[in-house]
């Protein structure tokens, strides 16, 4: 039944997705209703739910723009189910912020296989991450995926690596002015975010523990289906996914890097993931295990979700 629901790209689907996305939303917003009151806190929530509706059609975009998926609404429904892991990401504008800037990037690395325009995609793809780290500093690894994107399609051309450093350059002079005319120390402020913290220690009740391990458990699913099956798959897009893989795993060390844990940083691997889930389904091909992944995948989602509230 699912699988024929998204099995086409119809606006239907896209309702239906942006209708749970607002439902989820402020299901789990009204749970403190004091914003409602409180003129810039509201206006806060809104920005963040435009924020999160921006990631679900850049994704849409960047798997149907690069062949990544065929035309249907299978990567929207996943985000979705996988966003409802952790619903605090609701309420992390830092995470959701650098998240919709990692994704302007990985729309420019993963179109660079067309070699068309690629010193602007390499520039452009640098720029976004580091934009990112300004929210999350250790997504500043994901420049690894542009130099892994650059030995893929450009690397003979010498000033394809020199791109990212003048890049660095350009975000580093924007923000020492921005912090010029609003007064904070430029040095205080990486100092405190460019701190490395391996404690895995940071569950506030058992509930979120529980998300975090039924997540790894079918990130491995989907990873080493991708990882065994890409040899059959069109030789066209195997850079493609091999950059998808790459910037999963990127995303993971960010995760354990990262000081002021939460489940809420592992948005930054949900798009690889959903990329490589979409791309699952459409593999095997086979009616009644597609419709056990997603059905065993609402459930995982919906009870992680209602468990968190």
């Amino acid at each position: 039944m699912i699988t024929s629901v998204f099995k086409k790209s119809t606006p239907l689907n896209y309702s239906l997705v942006v209708i749970l996305i607002l439902v989820f939303f402020f299901l789990y917003q009204i749970q403190e209703p004091s914003w409602i009151t409180a003129p810039f806190l509201a206006f806060q929530k809104v920005s963040l739910l435009c924020f999160l509706l921006a990631s679900f059609f850049l994704v849409n975009f960047i798997v149907k723009k690069n062949g990544l998926s065929k035309d249907n609404g299978y990567s929207i429904f996943f985000y979705l189910l996988f966003i409802l892991f952790f619903p605090t990401i609701f309420n992390n504008s830092n995470v959701l912020y650098a998240n919709f800037f990692l994704l302007l990037a990985l729309r420019r690395l993963i179109s660079l296989q067309s070699l068309k325009a690629s010193k602007e995609k390499i520039f452009d793809a640098s720029f976004w991450i580091l934009v990112a780290s300004l929210f999350q500093f250790w997504c500043i690894l994901f420049l690894i995926l542009v130099f892994i994107s650059i030995v893929f399609h450009v690397s003979r051309d010498y000033r394809n690596w020199v791109l990212p450093f003048i890049a660095l350059l350009a975000v580093a002079i924007i923000f020492l002015l921005v912090s010029l005319i609003f007064h904070f120390d430029a040095i205080e402020f990486f100092e405190k975010r460019a701190v490395i913290d391996l404690n895995i220690d940071y569950f506030k009740n058992n509930y979120e523990n529980g998300a975090l391990s039924i997540y790894v458990a079918v990130a491995l699913f989907f990873v080493v289906s991708m990882l065994t099956t890409l040899s059959n798959r069109p030789q066209i897009v195997h850079t493609s996914y091999k950059k998808v893989v790459a910037c999963f795993f990127i995303a993971a060390f960010v995760f354990i890097l990262s000081p002021n844990k939460s489940n809420d940083l592992l948005l930054f691997s949900i798009t690889p993931l959903t990329i490589m889930a979409s791309s699952h389904v459409e593999y095997v091909q086979q009616k009644l295990n597609n419709e056990i992944v997603f059905y065993v995948l609402i459930c995982c989602s919906l009870f992680t979700y209602f468990s968190q509230l």
